[in-house]
């Protein structure tokens, strides 16, 4: 990871802080964009995963369109220059400002998630005198094999709407004057590691095309979503994600005509390029003889491992190994609450206070995530291409 070939000069810099290997993101930015290039598919990057300027500035350099899940994002998204045309909105709770602006930004797409959604958005498109492109957000119902708290497609999910109401509503909705069906629109989960999953979603998907084709909808898009994970455990062993695998699948069993197909990529394109870092603050031993490391961050930096069980790699960036056997601690943060804990058990370098540690792969959801609970300031953002030292 890029913070131990610069460790001994991150100790200048006040923690904790988001550093960023502005090199590997160019690279996995190269990797997704080529491997989609071979079958022509269209990649939105999911602002939601981070929003920093210096990285969606980067991302645009590629060409990827935007994700949004609410107008602020929208909004961010044009103010730094990407096209209207190449973005798209979804997100089960649009409020009526938010549709409002959309419709004036002429986005690519608004992703409706109810069927009463669908009636206001026509409503409100009708009040402007316009008729607005939407893509239908189906819930395909398939397991996506990940943390239940990032599953999005099951049955019983808040996303997308139930492929059945969708037929028992075929003539309400095309009955809409003021809206457009231009597309399909799927997400299965997040964080998904195993690849035979989009296999499942593929054939899923071919059946819905088909139906609804059947019934009278026409599309000229299929967003099939994103969910690639990455290697959380071993981030080294896997800096950027398998997108050609992901890509080779989709093309084998994907059949819908055609019809562009589009994806929505956030974890995979920036969590393995960020890293929080962290000051070791205090030692303690508990009254059971757990060790404790306190460090300077906490569940504000990086809600993940609180919120979900998440795990994060963490490696004490500034022991020197040969002086540093390796002891069992629980790594806590600052917050005055039990669950600010990043990691339990974990085997790290013999930890001091005033060693940085790094916390991997938090890229995606950290910065975006966080919060000023406790009335902790926000971490800055540190940048490898702006460092004084490389």
């Amino acid at each position: 990871m890029y913070s131990r070939k610069v460790a001994s000069q991150l100790k200048e810099l006040e923690t904790p802080f988001y550093l960023y290997d502005i090199n590997l993101l160019r690279q996995t930015l190269n990797s997704v964009v080529s491997e989609s290039k071979k079958y022509n598919y269209k990649v939105h990057y999911a602002i939601k995963a981070n929003y920093d300027d210096h990285l969606l500035s980067i991302i645009r350099e590629y060409g990827l369109g935007i994700d949004c899940a609410s107008a602020n994002e929208v909004r961010k998204a044009i103010e730094l220059g990407f096209d209207p045309k190449t973005i798209v909105y979804a997100g089960v709770g649009k409020r009526d400002k938010e549709i409002r602006y959309a419709i004036e930004q002429n986005i690519l797409a608004l992703n409706c998630e109810s069927i009463e959604e669908l009636q206001v958005i026509n409503a409100i498109a009708a009040e402007m005198g316009r008729r607005v492109d939407v893509g239908l957000r189906v819930n395909p119902d398939i397991d996506p094999k990940t943390n239940h708290c990032i599953d999005t497609g099951q049955a019983d999910s808040k996303f997308g709407i139930a492929y059945d109401e969708i037929l028992e509503n075929t003539e309400l909705i095309k009955s809409l004057e003021n809206i457009n069906i231009i597309g399909l629109h799927l997400h299965i989960g997040s964080q998904i590691r195993e690849l035979h999953v989009f296999e499942n979603m593929c054939n899923k998907v071919n059946a819905i095309v088909e139906k609804l084709r059947s019934h009278g909808f026409s599309f000229r898009m299929v967003d099939v979503g994103g969910g690639l994970g990455i290697n959380y455990d071993v981030p080294e062993n896997e800096p950027i994600p398998n997108f050609a695998s992901l890509f080779s699948i989709v093309h084998e069993y994907l059949n819908v005509g055609d019809c562009e197909v589009h994806f929505e990529f956030g974890r995979s394109i920036v969590a393995e390029c960020g890293e929080l870092i962290t000051t070791v603050l205090f030692n303690k031993t508990t009254a059971t003889g757990r060790k404790l490391v306190i460090v300077d961050a906490s569940m504000t930096e990086l809600v993940r491992p609180a919120m979900y069980g998440s795990y994060h790699n963490i490696e004490n960036i500034t022991a020197r190994e040969e002086e540093a056997p390796s002891e069992k601690y629980t790594v806590v943060g600052t917050a005055c609450e039990s669950t600010d804990v990043f990691d339990e058990n974990v085997s790290l370098r013999k930890s001091q206070r005033g060693d940085l540690l790094s916390i991997k792969s938090s890229g995606a959801y950290g910065r975006s995530m966080a919060s000023q609970y406790n009335l902790h300031d926000l971490p800055a953002a540190v940048y490898s291409d702006s460092l004084p030292f490389k």
